[in-house]
């Protein structure tokens, strides 16, 4: 009952015993991975779980396989070979799913006995990947760590922080401390969709040494930090700490309400410069190769008023505020690529022209994904349709306030990291992996990420792991199967996930099971965003 499913599983001879007298021993080159097993299983084994003569041996060896794949066997003792440590650390987490649901409690006392099993395994992906939005609501370096915890659990490898945002900027910059000083904190929040505040302040943010631990941290689970700095829209909270950096006269104050802002960064040199800064610091705390920069949801309204903007577009020779974002964005995808770094951006940054080596995150469906592998850039699939963990889960009146349309465990189960008009296209090999998100406009505690986020993030999980899913689409009743016994494995880890009790029973649209009509105006929105994609194909 493992999540997600392995390439190959089958029953073996014997059983293995977890208790007191159990050993562990590990190659010289997996000794971290042997520290983060024994760490997990000593607690529950009720023994220190060291080399030597007992009751049964755990081995974690290397051998000839990718470096993400492994080989495990469970019989009288248990061996995983891996090709490295991520494969061996993946091996360790499916070891640790054959257990019982017990073994996850760290109150609970084996002996846990493992009935032989062999697994063959490796991912289909190299980037599985979940965005974080830690600027709308601040979550705290514990809620993280636990966070990671729980990817890790899933083998996803890549965690995309949203550190800023016009309501929050949550990154200690040491240069220009008024970023959080004045931008991680607001006086209130909207509450919903109806212009309701909640009349209490909120902000918090990390320090570089917090940075540095979560990013450690998660190195020891094979889990890469991504940093996202948004710009140039999305960027009241900095332009309200340091007012230089945007179009208005006036001072701004930390974004309250949610939507797209009309404020945005402004193009003068300053300012590209006061960015590279930041960025110099971001990337001393973030050693992945890759820094997303934003660039979506650009309002142009405040560059076509600016006679400082219309001035650099003379300047320049641009056509317009569309090439005067994407000028923008390849300056800082200059800066970074000098740097050894690649950016990542939103698929609106290929519409006024993209510099080689840049990434892609796809998310107005898949045109943009498509759009960009044809193009020859490297691209992550984010698709809001379905891998936007902030849209419910049902269309029930006891369901969070709603948002987009409704986005069912079945339907995230459903999806396919290439897309259809890539199939069989070379330009699918650009196909990085995919990456769930969840924003937090109106997710504002662990608990409520909790149910948002799970169980869809296991679903999501077996999209990018696991191999392609056949022409008839994926076993879902052996997903059910399997995930009813792993959510025993979340109730004792204390996952405050959405329950789960098989289909819904309703039907509305004829040949669509279980999904419900789109709220008014959610069509419309995907059709605005479809046109405004198709001339990039």
């Amino acid at each position: 009952m493992i999540v997600p499913k392995p390439v190959r599983q089958e029953s073996g001879p014997g059983s293995f015993v977890l208790d007191g007298r159990t050993s562990l021993t590990a190659d010289p080159a997996l000794g971290e991975v042997a520290a983060w097993l024994r760490a997990e299983l000593a607690p529950v084994a009720g023994g220190e779980l060291l080399p030597g003569p007992g009751s049964g041996t755990i081995t974690l060896a290397l051998g000839d396989l990718p470096p993400e794949g492994y080989r495990l066997t469970v019989g009288a003792d248990v061996e995983i070979v891996a090709g490295g440590p991520a494969g061996a650390f993946y091996g360790a987490q499916t070891f640790r799913q054959l257990l019982p649901p017990g073994a996850f409690r760290r109150a609970g006392r084996g002996p846990y006995e493992v009935p032989g099993v062999r697994v063959e395994d490796e991912p289909r992906f190299g980037w599985r990947g979940c965005l974080l939005d830690v600027a709308r609501h601040f979550m705290t370096k514990h809620d993280l760590l636990r966070f990671i915890d729980l990817m890790a659990l899933h083998k996803l490898n890549v965690l995309h922080l949203h550190l800023t945002d016009d309501q929050g900027w949550r990154l200690e910059i040491r240069r220009y401390p008024r970023l959080t000083e004045v931008g991680a904190w607001r006086k209130e929040s909207q509450t919903g969709w109806n212009g309701a505040m909640d009349g209490r302040p909120h902000g918090g943010y990390y320090t570089q040494d917090d940075i540095r631990e979560i990013v450690a941290y998660a190195a020891r689970r094979h889990i890469m930090v991504v940093p996202e700095i948004d710009m140039p829209g999305h960027t009241q909270a900095a332009i309200a700490a340091h007012p230089e950096l945007g179009n208005l006269a006036e001072p701004l104050e930390v974004g309250t309400t949610w939507g797209i802002g009309d404020n945005v960064l402004n193009v003068e040199e300053s300012t590209i410069e006061f960015f590279q800064n930041v960025l110099e610091e971001v990337l001393e705390l973030f050693p992945a190769p890759y820094v997303c920069v934003g660039g979506d949801e650009c309002r142009k309204d405040q560059w076509k008023a600016s006679p400082a903007a219309q001035r650099r577009i003379r300047e320049l020779g641009l056509r317009d505020e569309e090439e005067l974002q994407s000028w923008f964005v390849r300056r800082f995808g200059g800066f970074l690529a000098a740097r050894g770094r690649r950016l990542v951006g939103w698929d609106e940054i290929l519409e006024g022209g993209l510099a080689p080596g840049a990434v892609v995150a796809s998310w107005r469906g898949d045109l943009g994904a498509v759009a960009a592998a044809r193009r020859g850039h490297d691209v992550i699939n984010c698709a809001n349709t379905s891998l936007y963990f902030d849209y419910r889960q049902s269309p029930g009146e006891d369901e969070p306030v709603p948002f987009g349309t409704v986005l069912m465990l079945e339907d995230v189960y459903a999806f396919e990291p290439v897309p259809a008009e890539l199939r069989g296209d070379p330009a699918a090999a650009h196909v990085l992996g995919a990456q769930c998100c969840v924003w937090t406009e109106l997710i504002d505690s662990t608990r409520q990420v909790d149910y948002m986020a799970f169980p869809r993030l296991a679903a999501f999980a077996e999209t990018v792991w696991s191999p392609a899913a056949p022409a008839e689409g994926r076993d879902l009743p052996d997903f059910r199967a399997r995930l009813a016994a792993h959510l025993e494995r979340l109730d004792a880890i204390g996952v405050e996930y959405r329950r789960v009790s098989g289909p819904l029973p309703w039907q509305t649209r004829p040949g669509v099971p279980g999904r419900p009509e789109d709220p008014a105006g959610w069509q419309a929105q995907i059709d605005a965003w479809t046109s405004n994609l198709r001339h990039l194909r």
